[in-house]
């Protein structure tokens, strides 16, 4: 197994709200556990505990785990199960469509860390238009004029961070540090507890 690169860090695509949600979770699982725990009898204390190694690794790896890592030798995409490293002379493009997606010799990984808002981009698109018309920026609830001096084009966040990793490929495809193979390793740091809880859920439900 190819050990991951531990250079990646130029710069990092993280969803903030994905982020805070799983935390949030986390820090629910984890009371009304602990409350089982302390406080159920029979066979609550050990569902309780099977339920939290089942739920606990799965909102890590669709939360807190994903992330797009980017410098001048590649992209590592670190997915809710596995981690693809992409050097950059493999990349064929990186596109945002209705999700954000790289595209690696022949084969689409999705990117988890970048997702798409239609709604942002919507408020791009009409703000740019505006701007083409020589329209001044509305206020709130497109009531007025807004007191801003953001008069330049907008992007929707996921398509700027697309354009952003499009632009490092263009840039250092062509460098000797970014030939390479693409690489795949699987988290069975996530997968394993996940699956084990799952079984014992499975085996107490079967058995009551």
């Amino acid at each position: 197994m190819t050990s991951e690169p531990d250079n990646y860090s130029d710069r990092v695509y993280r969803s903030t709200g994905a982020m805070v949600g799983g935390a949030l979770l986390l820090a629910l699982i984890a009371w009304l556990g602990g409350d089982a725990l302390v406080r159920g009898s029979g066979r609550s204390p050990f569902i309780a505990l099977a339920v939290v190694c089942m739920l606990a690794p799965l909102i890590v790896a669709f939360s807190l785990r994903p992330a797009v890592f980017a410098n001048p030798a590649g992209v590592r995409i670190r997915n809710p199960f596995r981690t693809v490293v992409v050097p950059w002379s493999r990349v064929e493009t990186v596109r945002a469509g209705y999700s954000c997606e790289l595209v690696a010799e022949g084969v689409t990984y999705q990117l988890w860390s970048i997702p798409v808002s239609l709604r942002a981009r919507s408020r791009a698109n009409r703000h740019n238009q505006r701007l083409v018309a020589g329209e001044q920026p509305k206020g709130a609830f497109g009531i007025g004029t807004a007191n801003t001096t953001d008069t330049g084009p907008r992007s929707a966040p996921s398509d700027a961070a697309v354009s952003e990793l499009k632009e490092m490929a263009e840039q250092n495809r062509e460098r000797a540090k970014s030939e390479g193979q693409v690489t795949v390793t699987w988290a069975y740091e996530l997968i394993a507890p996940a699956a084990l809880g799952a079984v014992a859920v499975l085996v107490l439900w079967l058995s009551a």
